[in-house]
């Protein structure tokens, strides 16, 4: 490594998280540094972060060039992750400094190491039970023996310091010394799994194979829901840690985690490392550092664990890989499923992009023969896939406010008789969609953003599901002050859970609705209770589709499926079919049969009749046809640009500018189409407008892209996003 190393005094080139365009000169500090250090600088009066990114430019006075401060107690960052920060910026037209800090989210990273006193569970009961310790108690026992920092327990479990203190001199809560960052707990991966079907073990062979070949690949492992994917994949992670190599997986909802991370201790005796927002500071922290040094075996954690500094990445598992999740709509866009794959190409590690309804990308990628591709056709153990109709609503009997069929109820009444559970899935939070003055017709909006606001009984408030402004519900219109002719219209769950509990008085209803918890363990417990049986029917949004399983749940009903068929999004057809597959499979796990109702008002819709007939593969067929003839994702590239500012007219002005002068992308075949206001015109008091650019496949997109935007440069509080491969058009 001698010439990765540059002694006292030779001038370095360091990348700051700072907003700057380019890398900036100092000389190495007292004892040298390595390429790829992590670094303090001094920029004008300030201390910043930055990592050694090479040799100096020399470009500068010498005399002016200042010395870096210390060197940090941290690993240096590797050539291969170097390499995915630069590729990935190149890709995402994202400015350098901007990536570094995605590479960077690790609290008191500059920290020295020393000893911390820490909070963990110890044994017995208090003397007396309060609501307060039970909440600390809980929590120790929700997070498996994790330790906490004093501030951090008292905070999460909503209690003073004090009452953790008296705790600690009862021996319930034990206080140590603990080093900062210790390496987490080695995984066995020759401990005994669950026995693999005939289909499980074919597909576990093959992917363990890719694992000791120690190069790159990618593969799908396409498994109807409950083939037990999960099972599969763990066996390549058991491959990879046989190597000496660490293994990351991606999941898209924090609430699959817990679920996840049993099984994960159950096949390698011990937990891995979480990296998502439900994890404490001091836990991050220690990821960080620990994926650096090799402390960590496996992480298992949100999009954004793709930048943890990983010393020997063999395997990167990306579950439910069609999840929209996966794609980061603000700061830097990016798509974690395609940047796993570029970090794969940089380490010669193994990809697997699990799903049972996968994105026309990667199926398009496994036909095409860039992916490798598995199957598991049948569900594993007794179970067997749902049955699936469609209720035909034009010949149902319904009053305009309700939106359960007769035809749903009967069935849910018949499960319910049978001691089973129900799921009842529509897709819209809250309680209505529209609150309408019945005097004026006035409909609420919000008043920083073009958008509607979503009446939340249970909150008592009503919301703006784009920047997040609530209000108490009012009782007089806001425009016409006509009292008591406010009216809600259209359902949203928290609606469909008082029209279910007045159709069945007797039965137990859980609402499962990302706003409804305020915390990921809240939501955890909901889902444990659901799964043991406390619930007779649940309500819930797209978070019941997320791989939950619900051994009791046996029907499905989906009030409205055609409302993912509406507007003129160009993935509306798949992400529909995706979600009604994955809502479906909710039904009938163990040895009990499922059955899917679908509502409908389309029975003949393309989209429905393949939902229905279970083809899956005729409708990937159908849909790339479709988008090859359009010249459209993933047969062709598009990139949205998103222009914003306080002054409709400014933002509208730097789009017409644009729009006239597309000559680098005439060069090279692509159109431009806009300006034009983005669906939801206005959020936070911001108005936006768009550019769509669309390019052959083989197009150099973002050279192009580069030069066209280059002829603008929004001034003021005016922004400008560029966002290759957009997912949402809004």
């Amino acid at each position: 490594m001698a010439e990765s190393f540059f002694d006292e005094g030779d001038l370095v080139a360091v990348l700051t998280t700072q907003p700057l365009d380019r890398t900036l000169d100092y000389t190495a500090p007292e004892g040298g540094c390595f390429l790829g250090a992590f670094v303090e600088v001094p920029l004008g009066p300030r201390k910043v972060l930055g990592v050694v990114w090479g040799p100096g430019q020399g470009d500068f006075d010498r005399k002016k060039i200042r010395s870096v401060i210390r060197v940090l107690d941290a690993a240096p960052m590797r050539e291969d992750m170097r390499g995915f920060l630069t590729r990935a910026a190149d890709y995402t037209l994202t400015p350098m400094p901007a990536m570094l800090r995605l590479a960077t989210r690790s609290p008191g990273l500059g920290d020295p190491p020393a000893m911390r006193r820490v909070y963990c569970l110890g044994h017995g009961r208090p003397d007396r039970e309060t609501e307060a310790r039970a909440r600390v108690i809980a929590l120790l026992e929700d997070y498996g023996g994790l330790a906490f920092t004093l501030g951090e327990l008292a905070e999460q479990a909503g209690v003073s310091t004090s009452v953790v203190k008296g705790l600690v001199k009862q021996g319930v809560v034990l206080e140590e010394d603990s080093p900062k960052d210790l390496p987490f707990p080695r995984l066995d991966p020759d401990r005994a799994g669950v026995a693999l079907t005939g289909d499980q073990a074919t597909a576990a062979d093959a992917l363990r194979a890719g694992v000791r070949r120690g190069r790159y690949g990618t593969t799908l492992l396409k498994g109807v829901t409950g083939s037990g994917k999960t099972e599969v994949y763990l066996e390549a992670v058991a491959e990879t840690l046989r190597a000496g190599r660490q293994a990351l997986v991606l999941l898209p909802e924090i609430a699959l985690t817990a679920e996840f991370l049993t099984r994960v201790e159950a096949r390698f005796g011990n937990r891995p490392a979480e990296w998502h927002s439900g994890v404490t500071m001091t836990e991050r922290r220690r990821v960080w550092r620990m994926s650096g040094e090799g402390g960590a075996d496996l992480v298992v954690g949100a999009r954004s664990a793709l930048f943890l500094p990983f010393r020997d990445l063999g395997l990167i598992v990306v579950d439910e890989e069609h999840d929209t999740s996966y794609k980061q709509e603000d700061g830097v866009l990016y798509n974690a499923r395609d940047m796993a794959v570029l970090r794969a190409t940089l380490t010669d590690a193994q990809v697997i992009l699990a799903s049972a309804t996968p994105s026309l990308e990667t199926w398009a990628n496994a036909e095409a023969g860039k992916y490798a591709r598995l199957d598991l056709t049948a569900r594993f153990g007794p179970a067997a896939l749902p049955e699936m109709r469609a209720i035909d609503m034009r010949s149902e009997t319904l009053p305009g406010t309700r939106w359960i069929s007769p035809t749903l109820a009967r069935a849910v009444t018949a499960r319910l008789d049978a001691g089973e559970q129900a799921l009842l899935f529509l897709n819209r939070r809250g309680y209505a969609p529209v609150t309408i003055c019945r005097a004026c017709g006035h409909q609420i909006g919000c008043d920083h953003c073009d958008a509607r606001m979503v009446e939340h009984r249970f909150l008592k408030r009503l919301v703006c599901h784009q920047c997040g402004e609530t209000r108490p519900i009012p009782t007089a219109c806001p425009s016409c002050a006509a009292e008591d002719r406010l009216a809600p219209v259209g359902p949203g769950v928290e609606r469909l859970a008082e029209e279910t509990a007045a159709l069945f008085p007797e039965a137990r209803l859980a609402v499962l609705s990302s706003d409804l918890f305020a915390s990921a363990r809240a939501l955890k417990a909901e889902i444990e209770r659901i799964a043991t049986g406390g619930a007779d029917i649940v309500i819930g949004t797209q978070l019941v589709a997320k791989g939950h399983n619900f051994p009791l749940l046996t029907l499905v009903g989906v009030i409205d499926a055609d409302l993912g068929l509406q507007g003129s999004d160009l993935r509306a057809a798949e992400r529909t079919f995706q979600l009604m597959r994955q809502v479906a499979g909710r039904a009938g796990r163990a040895e009990r049969p499922g059955l899917a109702l679908l509502q409908t008002y389309q029975p003949e819709h393309p989209v429905i009749r393949a939902i229905l007939s279970g083809e899956e593969e005729a409708f990937w067929r159908a849909e790339a046809a479709e988008r090859k003839a359009a010249g459209v994702p993933p047969y062709g590239r598009m990139a949205g640009i998103i222009l914003s500012g306080p002054d409709v007219q400014q933002v509208f002005d730097i789009g017409n500018t644009l729009a006239r002068n597309d000559l680098p992308l005439r060069r090279i075949g692509a159109q431009v189409y806009g300006p034009a206001p983005a669906p939801i015109a206005r959020i936070r008091g911001r108005h936006r407008v768009r550019l769509l650019v669309k390019a052959e496949k083989t197009a150099a997109l973002q050279p192009a892209l580069a030069a066209w935007v280059s002829q603008v440069r929004p001034r003021g509080d005016l922004r400008l996003a560029i966002d290759i491969d957009p997912q949402s058009f809004l």
